[in-house]
């Protein structure tokens, strides 16, 4: 015993040696992992260097930063509690106050950290949504070696279970940290079990449950329909879980009415429920009665997703698995009911063949890569929530949660579908990818490529741009008329919202696609990694720009015709504008001397940019 504690005790460094001596000692031996422990390292890497993710493998950074950025949100709002915990002193002379916030107050600020873990936890299992199940590369790969089916089941689940219980200690560890000094609870040992308890529980129910519902999709659909809806499914996913999230100052409005009051949504809520574990830990025999009914359903409904997905799980799995073997047969259907509509585009928007070709292109592609479409579920899902989250307004009446339609709500509406379904079909056709597919455009075009082709080339691409998320944008105003309020303007206000929807589409198209000069789906990745914090506060920046421009000009297109008319003006001289601009650009990409496969641009360009 003494010998063990003196070794714990001892330094670790090991001495200096020589060349010689490092050498006479042979080869050094990596230490030996079972077939178990190399399946799960295999799945875990699977996870952050997939299809989805990335196809050239540089995933892992990205994933890790955000892991990281997960955490955040709790330990800032944590933060910010501290000055409503301890109200600052106005003079030298006045004795600090001591007064806590209210008690509703509190349990908000409980609220919001159940909801965060049931919200991160679900984004991050919708995102991985794929990865859970084998796919035919597995299939293909690992059923040629000898490794039973049983070990590599195996390794996949503990693979999951430490994606799971990682991120999910990962986004909530770093509040409780902070939490404690912040709110200076009367029982400290009590306050940070009930916060860890309820945290760790409203992230791993939210997991269970989308586990097994997926579990329950395939044992039930199989992989052919489950293939059909699950790209819709996962953005509802994202839509629902992001609208709790954006919806929570609202709904710590009415929290107390409704706890009071005993409704049914605070029980149909699975947050709510996670808000009774929290409080039933902290305040012991003196907690609410509702708190104890919510709790209890709270344990109840863990339990039962997490059986649920235990039970569907192994089912699903090798099902999906056979069916993978198996195989499906493709079946075509020719669409004859769009001849008409395909026919008068080729004679409008894409007379030329050049044209004409890179639509068809990018139609296919979006239809054949799954990668390519979930990027559009994300930036659809992050965008209908915030819509939805706008233009609802939640209220209490005698106890009852009522849902009403904001005019102004309606009026914001255009500038975010028009900025969401660009920006969504930008960051899609800006994604490398096919590359191994892009010679076809240099065996055309030439090199060093021409420039009229090269320019109808990519005009191809801002024209699907402007048509789809033009069409997006006049079906929401459509939809919204139907359910649009009576304060809201009639024949005038349309015609109004039309032209806004419309210059936003073509305008938006025209800045974020101002200096891509590649093809869709065929460009590089770029050389330096933009940082995340730029990126997000360019949308920070440019999204309520463009909401606030919108809702202006849809104002002001109301109060005149002769505004409408100008309107229209100002609209094509920018877009004009905008379109000589892309010219130069085009222009001198074209002059540039092409490099060849892998050669380095910087002997050349000196690392600046044109």
């Amino acid at each position: 015993m003494s010998e063990f504690i003196q070794r714990i005790f001892q330094r670790s460094d090991s001495p200096a040696m020589s060349l010689n001596t490092q050498a006479a000692l042979g080869p050094v031996r990596q230490p030996e992992r079972s077939q178990v422990s190399h399946l799960v390292h295999h799945f875990l890497e699977r996870f952050f260097n997939h299809e989805t993710a990335s196809v050239d493998g540089d995933a892992k950074a990205r994933m890790v930063l955000i892991a990281c950025a997960a955490g955040l949100p709790g330990f800032v709002v944590a933060m910010y509690l501290w000055p409503i915990y301890h109200p600052m002193i106005i003079s030298p002379h006045s004795k600090p106050p001591h007064v806590l916030p209210s008690y509703w107050l509190q349990v908000n600020h409980h609220f919001f950290f159940v909801t965060y873990s049931f919200v991160a936890m679900g984004l991050a299992v919708v995102y991985e949504w794929d990865m859970f199940f084998p796919d035919l590369l597995d299939v293909l790969v690992l059923g040629a070696l000898p490794i039973s089916r049983r070990r590599i089941f195996l390794a996949r689940v503990a693979a999951i279970a430490v994606l799971v219980f990682g991120f999910l200690i990962d986004a909530n560890f770093l509040a409780p940290m902070t939490l404690v000094a912040a709110t200076d609870p009367p029982n400290m040992p009590r306050f940070l079990v009930g916060h860890c308890v309820s945290v760790l529980m409203a992230g791993l129910f939210s997991a269970a449950a989308i586990l097994a519902f997926e579990g329950m999709l395939i044992t039930i659909l199989g992989e052919r329909l489950f293939q059909r809806i699950s790209l819709a499914v996962q953005g509802v996913m994202v839509t629902v879980l992001v609208i709790v999230l954006l919806l929570f100052p609202v709904l710590s409005g009415v929290t107390p009415a409704l706890l009071q009051s005993h409704s049914a949504i605070a029980m149909w809520l699975p947050p709510y429920w996670f808000l009774g574990v929290d409080q039933w830990f902290l305040e012991g025999a003196s907690v609410l009665p509702v708190y104890v009914t919510l709790a209890k359903v709270a344990c109840v409904g863990t339990l039962m997703a997490a059986g649920i997905a235990t039970a569907t799980y192994p089912i699903a799995y090798f099902r999906r698995e056979r069916q993978l073997v198996e195989g499906s047969v493709a079946r075509s259907r020719a669409r004859s009911g769009l001849a008409p509509l395909r026919w008068l585009l080729h004679r409008t928007a894409v007379r030329s063949p050049e044209r004409r070709a890179v639509y068809h292109f990018i139609q296919q592609t979006l239809q054949r890569v799954p990668r390519y479409r979930i990027y559009l579920v994300l930036y659809g899902g992050v965008g209908l929530s915030i819509l939805v989250a706008t233009v609802l307004r939640l209220t209490v009446r005698n106890g009852r949660l009522h849902a009403e339609i904001s005019a102004d709500g309606i009026r914001a509406s255009i500038g975010m579908v028009a900025f969401w379904a660009v920006a969504g079909l930008r960051t899609t056709f800006g994604s490398p990818g096919n590359r191994q597919g892009s010679w076809i455009w240099r065996f055309l075009h030439g090199s060093p490529p021409q420039f009229a082709f090269t320019l109808e080339k990519l005009l191809a691409a801002r024209v699907w741009v402007i048509m789809s998320s033009t069409a997006l944008t006049i079906s929401t105003i459509a939809l919204f008329h139907i359910i649009a309020p009576a304060e809201l303007p009639g024949f005038q206000s349309t015609i109004a919202q039309l032209i806004v929807a419309a210059g936003m589409c073509l305008l938006l198209t025209d800045f974020g696609f101002l200096h891509v000069v590649t093809a869709p789906f065929t460009g590089g990745a770029p050389q330096t990694e933009d940082n995340l914090a730029f990126t997000l506060l360019r949308f920070f920046t440019f999204f309520p720009l463009t909401v606030w421009l919108s809702e202006a000009a849809e104002q002001w297109i109301e109060a005149n015709w002769l505004h409408a008319g100008a309107a229209v003006m100002m609209i094509a001289v920018a877009h004009l504008w905008l379109r000589w601009k892309y010219r130069d650009v085009v222009r001198i990409h074209c002059d540039q001397i092409e490099l060849e496969e892998g050669e380095d641009d910087f002997p050349m360009k000196l690392g600046l940019r044109y």
